[in-house]
C-alpha cells in the first residue's frame, strides 16, 4: 500500500491556523466544555490563564531585556509550532501534556569538533551555569510575533566548556526523535529527527540562549521542554526545541526547513522585512493580542548587536 507525503505548502488550511480563527475555535470550545461538563480542555490549557508561581528562584534579570510588554502567558503556551505534536497551532499543547517522559532520563550528547565531548544527564548539563531572564521578542514567518520571558543561558558558556577546535565552523542541534512521545512524527511532515544549526559567531554572540523555561517556570512539553534554543534575531524556526545532541562540524549543516524548502528557508534565516517568503510578505508582523500590524524590523530590531556579523553578505542571495 503506498501512502502519499505530505510535503511543505501542501497542508490543508485547518493545518496552518491563523492567530484569529485559533482564538475564534478556542473560544467556542471552551464555551461548550463548560456547557456539557465545567471542562473538557487539558489541565494545562485551563489552567494556562494565570501564571503559575514561579519554580525558578533568585533569576538574574538580563541586561539584554527588551522593555516591550509580554505576551499572555496563555498564548505563549497554547499557540505553538511543534510538529512533532502535529501541524496546527493548538495541536501540541494538547497533544504535549505528558511530554517529556519524566520516567525516560534526559541526555543530551555534545560532540565532534571539539576537545571535551560528552553525553550529559539534563541537571548535569545546566547545573554549572547561572540561570537568568531574558525577555526576547521572537518572530515567526507566518506574520506573527510574541515577546516572552525565557529562563537560560547563554550558549557561548556551554561551548567555551565543550572547547570546540579550529575546524569548528558550525553548530548543528538535534531534535529528540522519538515518535511514540511525539506523535507528529509518525508523518512525514519533514525529515525526521528536527535539524538546525548556526554559524559558530552566530553561537557565540551572547543573545543566543539555550532556553530551559519561560516566566519563571520549567519549559512545558509545547515550548520545547526541557532545553531549547532562542535566537531573537532570526526566524522562530531557528529556535529547534527538545534538544538532545549538540555538534560542532566544519561544513554547514542542512536544517530540516532547509531540506523542506529550500528556496524558503535559508540557512540563515534572520529576520529580514527586504526578503519575502514566496507566500507572503515579512514587511509587516502582529504581535500575539495585538489587532493592527506593525512595521517589521531588521534583524527584528536586534541590529546594533549583531548587524556586524553580516557585513558585506548579501542578505537577499543568503537568506
Amino acid at each position: 500500500m503506498l501512502f502519499k507525503k505530505t510535503r511543505l505548502g501542501e497542508l490543508p488550511a485547518s493545518e496552518v491556523t491563523d492567530y484569529s480563527v485559533y482564538l475564534n475555535r478556542r473560544q467556542f470550545l471552551n464555551g461548550a466544555a463548560i456547557a456539557a461538563t465545567g471542562s473538557l480542555l487539558p489541565i494545562s490549557l485551563a489552567s494556562a490563564a494565570s501564571v503559575p508561581e514561579p519554580t525558578y528562584k533568585g533569576l538574574i534579570k538580563s541586561a539584554y531585556s527588551t522593555d516591550d510588554s509580554s505576551t499572555p502567558f496563555e498564548s505563549v503556551t497554547t499557540y505553538n509550532n511543534f510538529y512533532e505534536f502535529g501541524t496546527d497551532k493548538g495541536s501540541p499543547a494538547l497533544m504535549a501534556t505528558k511530554f517529556p517522559d519524566k520516567s525516560k532520563p534526559w541526555r543530551v550528547r555534545i560532540d565532534g569538533e571539539c576537545d571535551k565531548p560528552g553525553e550529559y544527564d539534563y541537571d548535569d548539563l545546566i547545573r554549572p551555569f547561572t540561570l537568568e531572564e531574558r525577555i526576547y521578542r521572537l518572530r515567526c514567518v507566518e506574520g506573527w510575533s510574541m515577546v516572552i520571558p525565557w529562563v537560560g543561558f547563554p550558549l557561548a558558556d556551554l561551548i567555551k566548556r565543550a572547547q570546540p577546535n579550529s575546524r569548528a565552523k558550525f553548530v548543528e542541534f538535534t531534535t529528540l526523535f522519538d515518535p511514540e512521545q511525539m506523535p507528529g512524527q509518525n508523518r512525514n511532515v519533514l525529515d525526521w529527527p528536527y535539524t538546525e544549526g548556526l554559524r559558530m559567531d552566530e553561537a557565540m554572540n551572547p543573545l543566543t540562549l539555550l532556553s530551559v523555561g519561560l516566566y519563571g517556570q520549567e519549559l512545558l512539553g509545547q515550548n520545547g521542554a526541557p532545553i531549547r534554543l532562542v535566537v531573537p534575531w532570526k526566524y522562530g524556526f531557528k529556535s529547534i526545541k527538545s534538544i538532545v545532541r549538540i555538534r560542532f562540524v566544519e561544513s554547514l549543516p542542512q536544517s530540516a526547513w532547509m531540506k523542506a524548502g529550500p528556496n524558503e528557508y535559508g540557512f540563515y534565516s534572520n529576520v529580514n522585512p527586504d526578503v519575502d517568503h514566496p507566500r507572503w510578505s515579512q514587511s509587516r508582523e502582529r504581535r500575539i493580542g495585538e489587532f493592527l500590524k506593525r512595521k517589521t524590523e531588521i534583524f527584528n530590531g536586534y541590529g546594533e548587536e549583531v548587524a556586524h556579523m553580516y557585513t558585506g553578505m548579501d542578505l537577499r542571495k543568503y537568506f
